[in-house]
């Protein structure tokens, strides 16, 4: 059973400060102390609850995302996984595997938490509005769509929320109580690796938007429920119109 999830910020050395700048400012979190042993890991601490976003710093290849879930038993979870479909790439506290399409996650030890309630902001205009990072999206090409939709479901016991047919996007019904929603998208392009992006929920987009902006944010496209953004390390996110406390559209 998943008891915890962990968005990872995984980031080149020359994207590593600009990396944790803007995401301690986007998340109202701190630092806590370097770990590992090049100083690479570094856990973003919520002034409430429980952490749940990380960052490492990579020796080579392009920053991204990855996720990391808590079980009580490592090995059991991913002997589990691999049966699913998943390709174990290394194991040591903890095991590192990709998806059948390619997105890395990891499974790391369990431990108790709780999870942190939306920050708050001020408008411009006055008053406050909320925002909450709540969501990990798989983001999947046409040619893996199935598969990826099946391997996620399975692998965390997470059913997926009942949409219209031919859906594009997917939530997974999480826990009462995890952090991290998963949500899975269908992507146009019809093939290539599987990867990842974060979102974050919030009361008020536009005024979350503009803070973002203000942090070195740039909008990519504006859709119905949803902004794109790149941080100003280039990696794409999404602010989204879902209510920060619970998860969902109003």
């Amino acid at each position: 059973m998943i008891t915890w999830a962990t968005g990872f910020l995984d980031s080149t050395a020359g994207d590593w400060e600009r990396t944790l700048a803007f995401w301690q400012g986007a998340t109202a979190t701190t630092l806590s102390a370097f770990r590992g042993p090049d100083a690479e890991f570094v856990t973003l601490v919520p002034s409430d609850g429980d952490a749940f976003l990380r960052a490492q710093r990579v020796r080579s290849g392009p920053g991204g995302v990855h996720l990391d879930l808590h079980v009580a038993d490592i090995r059991a979870a991913a002997d589990a996984a691999v049966g699913l479909g998943a390709v174990e790439v290394a194991a040591s506290d903890h095991v590192v595997l990709t998806s059948p399409g390619g997105f890395a996650f990891c499974f790391v030890d369990a431990y108790p938490a709780r999870r942190p309630a939306p920050a708050t902001w001020p408008r411009a205009a006055g008053g406050t509005h909320a925002s909450l990072l709540d969501q990990l999206a798989v983001d999947v090409p046409a040619a893996g769509w199935e598969t990826e939709r099946r391997f996620w479901s399975q692998l965390t016991g997470w059913p997926e929320r009942t949409t219209a047919p031919g859906a594009s996007l997917i939530p997974l019904h999480r826990p009462d109580g995890l952090p991290l929603r998963l949500l899975l998208q269908r992507l146009d392009e019809p093939a290539g690796p599987v990867r990842a992006h974060l979102d974050l929920a919030c009361s008020d987009r536009g005024a979350e938007t503009d803070r973002h902006e203000a942090l070195g944010a740039t909008v990519e496209a504006v859709r119905e429920h949803w902004t794109v953004l790149r941080d100003p390390a280039g990696r794409r996110y999404c602010l989204t119109d879902r209510d920060p406390a619970t998860g969902a559209l109003a």
